[in-house]
């Protein structure tokens, strides 16, 4: 079986210059978890949750702080203070370009390469999606529900043989 058989021929992607609140609706409106990066029409990078949740626990501003008995006062200013800069910090973290965020080393597979071929490096990177390219142009993305997906459809269209 053949990633032809198997993609999904519209992939939903970005582009670079997006700024990361437009990716996150992307992802969520269209119930997906990483998307291609474009520039123009060429592939740049790959965007995924993981991106993103690295990008917001580089603004985390510490670990657990337990008050002393005489810092209980101060407790609701201390939180309102914190509370304001994780709300900047959420405001600044939606600015920021896709570009800076993403995965720019791509793995990609071609429509005629085997799924055994596009599981195999998804196993060995530990990835959960390869864009597909065709003379450099994007034509779709495999995921490794897809690919399981076409493993459930050869194995009917053996048993009905």
């Amino acid at each position: 079986m053949l990633v032809r058989d198997v993609m999904n021929p519209e992939p939903v992607a970005c582009q670079a210059t997006d700024v990361v609140s437009e990716a996150v609706k992307l992802l969520k409106r269209n119930n997906i978890s990483g998307m291609p990066v474009l520039e123009g029409d060429r592939l740049v990078g790959l965007v995924s949750e993981s991106d993103l949740l690295k990008l917001l626990s580089a603004q985390d501003e510490g670990g657990l702080w337990l008050p002393s008995p005489l810092e209980i006062l101060e407790v609701p200013i201390r939180d309102l203070i914190r509370w304001e800069r994780l709300q900047a910090g959420a405001e600044e973290v939606g600015m920021t370009q896709v570009s800076e965020v993403m995965t720019k080393k791509v793995f990609t597979v071609s429509p005629e390469d085997s799924i055994e071929r596009a599981a195999s490096i998804m196993v060995r990177q530990r990835i959960n999606r390869l864009p597909v390219l065709e003379d450099e142009r994007l034509v779709g993305i495999v995921t490794r529900g897809d690919i399981i997906a076409g493993l459930g459809m050869g194995a009917s269209e053996v048993e009905e043989d």
